[in-house]
């Protein structure tokens, strides 16, 4: 009998000789032929005369082998080699034995790799390394490989030089490359300047050329051209189509470019907007006019108008909320002073949707009691981490975080697989009051005063939570001025503690099954040994009383059949003297055990009277029949009225008495 090491050794080759990738059909055909692979393999790929051949073909399997031992130039190729397949297996005749047939027919392992906004496919033999992968994605990531983390594996972290059959990975597998010692994009040499201008904020001192009014607009450095020329519609009723500029920098080219990297002058840049000419500018201002976009009243703008060019207030130039700013926002995240927290939940999400996109975590409808229940309370092997997300408009951070980070698609998906995700807004000061309320509830007063002492440009934050037996502890609060890979990272360093402890609580969870299974069998048979006892005692009861009912019938009728007997035995007629002088019948009459009675009667003695006789010694005529014995003759058949002369019983006569059937 293969051992299970033999076994999943049989079926990684079953599977890649045959191409079925569906394990449970796999078994059950190697079950079918008793584990013999060259059988099973026979089964589904059939040769020429039916049987496996011994020796090759002399064809080769088709596409690249991805492995140290293969060509530089195969090695680096990704996604393009296709898993071995019926077709492909059938090139060659394999031997007869099954560790000649690993040798020569490799195993192929699909990984779908994910770094930040990246997915690339690799296929590799099982008798590749880690560090191979990591090889082949340094020329395609352009990342050396030796500032790669790659996490994802089920057996927590590898080396480079381990080989990939060890780890007994399935054909398809999910991996995350971190590079937590390069820094992000955004914070390269040549693009750190404009990071740090994205969390400014710039004075557009907008003039209407027609009108000749001017505009003081406040934007942060992440907001867009599109966003102003949008805003300024608002303001002067001239659609975006029919602006016409003056004062862009030359290398706003683009209406999709942040003001950041416009090249506008900071803090303040003078722009003048005027109307284009058109055939056909009265109606298709009026069309414009009723389009659905974000309006701002000419008394927001008015707002800044009492702001000279160069003397205007420091709060107000280089404040985190402006009027230009909270008008281009459709509605808040969430509304004020939030009672239901499920209905709160529902605008967040809608909002939250239309502001960055649909690739965005799933966040749980319902309360944060709910969501703990959800990820604490079920099964060990159900739970999940808590992930807390605290949303903030008035952030310079928030919308580089929502965008870049928490939209990520390897963010998303990890997420989706290990967290149960609920989200806040803390924008308005009910909604974060209501929260501090539950965050000290829940978590403690010690985290809750965490979050009350974070700034507004600390915010958004992401509150990774982990159940435990007694208690629920915040592993980390993440803030909003973070990475992709960090955030990736302290992910998975949660993930590694919560598995750590989920497995216990597992074994824990299993035992007290166990034991509680033991019980219930042992309470089951206690029951049914309770039930045995109880029917047989039951049993045991209706016999005795049977028993009972039956003496007492037993008694009674023998109480009758004596007070019978007796009365019979009184109403006989007296026994006549052998000297009298009427004829009398000497009858002599035997038992059915051998005894013997004898009496005498009268010759004109009715025969009733011996029947009577016969009775009051206990053996009643409906139970007994009295027989003659020469010649053999029933008595009791005969008149009972008739005399002992008449019946010829007369001088005497031997009678028994034999039983009724």
């Amino acid at each position: 009998m293969a051992s299970n090491m033999d076994r999943e050794m049989i079926l990684a080759d079953f599977q890649a000789c045959t191409g079925i990738e569906n394990i449970d059909e796999a078994i059950t055909l190697l079950e079918q032929n008793n584990w013999d692979l060259v059988a099973a393999i026979n089964g589904v790929i059939p040769q020429e005369n039916g049987i496996v051949q011994s020796e090759f073909s002399g064809e080769t399997l088709p596409g690249p082998v991805f492995c140290p031992t293969s060509q530089a130039t195969t090695s680096t190729s990704v996604s393009s080699s296709p898993s071995p397949s019926p077709a492909s297996v059938s090139a060659f005749r394999p031997v007869v034995s099954s560790r000649q047939i690993v040798e020569r027919l490799p195993r192929m392992l699909d990984f779908r790799v994910e770094y930040r906004d990246k997915k690339e496919d690799v296929v590799l033999e099982d008798s590749c390394t880690v560090g191979e992968i990591k090889r082949i994605l340094e020329n395609e990531l352009k990342i050396p490989a030796s500032k790669m983390l790659l996490k994802g594996w089920k057996s927590g972290d590898v080396e480079d030089s381990t080989v990939l059959r060890t780890l007994h990975l399935p054909k398809n597998n999910n991996l995350y490359v971190l590079t937590p010692d390069l820094p992000p994009p955004l914070l390269s040499s040549h693009s750190s300047a404009l990071q740090e201008s994205l969390t400014q904020n710039f004075m557009l001192i907008v003039t209407h050329r027609e009108v000749q009014r001017e505009y003081n607009l406040n934007f942060s450095g992440s907001s867009t051209i599109q966003e102003v020329k949008r805003n300024v519609y608002d303001l002067t009723s001239i659609p975006v189509r029919h602006q016409l500029w003056d004062g862009w920098p030359p290398s706003a080219t683009d209406d999709s470019m942040t003001l950041a990297a416009s090249g506008l002058t900071y803090p303040c840049h003078r722009l003048t907007v005027g109307r284009r000419t058109s055939p056909a500018q009265t109606r298709e201002q009026s069309e414009e006019q009723c389009a659905d976009v974000h309006m701002v009243s000419d008394s927001d703008g008015d707002d800044f108008e009492d702001a000279s060019e160069f003397g205007v207030d420091d709060g107000e130039l280089f404040g985190t909320t402006s009027a230009a700013s909270t008008a281009l926002r459709k509605s808040p995240m969430m509304p004020d002073n939030a009672e239901d927290e499920g209905d709160a939940l529902l605008q967040f999400t809608a909002e939250f949707s239309s502001r960055y996109g649909e690739c965005h975590p799933v966040f749980f409808i319902g309360t944060l009691d709910a969501a703990l229940q959800e990820a604490f309370f079920g099964r060990a092997r159900d739970r999940k981490l808590l992930a807390i997300y605290l949303h903030h408009d008035e952030s310079v951070l928030a919308n580089v975080f929502c965008s870049q980070m928490l939209c990520a698609e390897s963010v998303v998906s990890y997420l989706s697989q290990n967290f149960i995700t609920w989200a806040w807004d803390m924008t308005k000061e009910s909604n974060r009051a209501r929260f501090l309320t539950l965050c000290t509830r829940h978590f403690g007063s010690v985290v809750a005063q965490t979050i009350r002492t974070q700034k507004t440009d600390q915010f958004p934050l992401f509150l990774i939570v982990m159940g435990k037996r007694s208690s629920n502890e915040v592993l980390n609060v993440i803030q909003g001025n973070t990475t992709v890979d960090e955030l990736m990272m302290r992910q998975m360093a949660a993930m590694e503690i919560f598995t750590s402890q989920q497995q216990e609580d597992i074994k824990d969870e299993d035992e007290r099954d166990a034991r509680e299974k033991v019980k219930k069998e042992q309470d089951e048979a206690y029951r049914v040994s309770l039930e045995a006892d109880r029917a047989k005692r039951e049993a045991q009861e209706r016999e005795m009383a049977e028993q009972f009912r039956l003496k007492q019938v037993r008694k009674e009728q023998e109480e009758e059949r004596e007070a019978i007997r007796l009365s019979l035995e009184q109403a006989l007629p007296p026994e006549p003297k052998e000297e009298s002088r009427k004829p009398v019948s000497k009858l002599r009459i035997r038992t059915p055990s051998g005894e013997f009675f004898e009496r005498r009667f009268l010759g004109s003695c009715k025969l009733q009277v011996v029947f009577d006789f016969v009775a009051s010694k206990g053996y009643p005529s409906d139970e007994f029949k009295l027989l003659s014995t020469f010649p053999r003759r029933d008595v009791s058949q005969y008149d009972p009225n008739k005399s002992l002369m008449d019946l010829k019983l007369y001088p005497q006569e031997t009678l028994f008495l034999e039983a009724k059937e």
